[in-house]
């Protein structure tokens, strides 16, 4: 009997030590913190020309924006953000300012869509007075391993306070974004916005633009050129050329691939200095 009880603990003991040999723990992957408010604040300067028929004038222009993305949980986003844009003449400024919120579901892996909202107003010696503009649209980002795609289409009004008369506001515009490396960015854009004034106001814009972020700061700096050919305003087309270079500082986003899938991605049109 004692032999018998002898060698069942003997086979238990090396079942035991074989399992212990075979079997390893399985040690578990660090859990990310998960969404983490994120944003940046950039300011740029630069020039105009504008080109008619009649003639040619130019000036300084400079602006800014911030933005600011906040995630409510781990898919849904609240981004909102400010900008100011003015160009000096000799004769006097023309200036806008306005701010837009952003509200979109994103899966960092594949894409994000949402909507969003934006109000501007204008002034300035040179331009005019009391008038503003809002829009209202959807929007959406598709991503890949280095390239994203973005897409909008926006209808609004432009007002002027006092007057009960508005114009109608519609238009679309689309951004490829090219990560050549996680934080050099370039950026090709392409947009279409009209007017609905008595014989029509269309503009057509085309842009380039350039980022880079240095690794292991938060400062970018970019270089961005602008096209605009406005027609319908006048018998006469006008293209105006705009070439600015900045800087920008971001926080809650390790490069500028993070930030375009994690952080404060979403912006908005991006005029010369004309309210159409």
């Amino acid at each position: 009997m004692k032999r018998v009880l002898a060698g069942i603990v003997l086979a238990l003991s090396s079942t035991s030590v074989f399992a212990a040999d075979t079997v390893q723990p399985i040690v578990e992957e660090p859990v990310a913190a998960g969404p983490w408010v994120s944003g940046h604040v950039e300011a740029y300067l630069g020039g105009l020309w504008i080109d008619t028929e009649g003639g040619n004038e130019n000036g300084w222009v400079a602006g800014g924006a911030a933005r600011l993305n906040y995630p409510i949980d781990a898919r849904w986003n609240i981004q909102g953000d400010v900008f100011a844009d003015g160009v000096w003449f000799d004769e006097g400024d023309i200036n806008s300012y306005g701010a837009a919120l952003h509200g979109y579901w994103r899966d960092p892996s594949s894409f994000a869509l949402g909507a969003f909202a934006t109000i501007n107003g204008y002034g300035g010696d040179s331009g005019p007075e009391d008038i503003y503009s809002f829009t209202v649209g959807p929007e959406g980002q598709v991503y890949f391993d280095n390239l994203t795609l973005y897409a909008q289409a926006y209808y609004g009004q432009l007002r002027q306070s006092g007057f009960s008369e508005h114009l109608d506001i519609w238009g679309v515009r689309g951004v490829a974004r090219y990560f050549a490396q996680p934080n050099l960015r370039f950026d090709a854009e392409l947009g279409y916005r009209s007017v609905d004034i008595s014989d029509g106001a269309d503009t057509v814009s085309a842009a380039l633009q350039g980022n880079y972020r240095f690794d292991g700061t938060p400062w970018t700096v970019f270089g961005r050129y602008q096209f605009d050919h406005l027609s319908g305003v006048s018998s006469e087309s006008v293209n105006i050329h705009k070439l600015v270079l900045g800087i920008r500082a971001t926080f809650g986003a390790d490069t500028l691939l993070d930030e375009d899938r994690n952080g404060a991605t979403m912006d908005t049109a991006r005029s010369t200095y004309l309210f159409f």
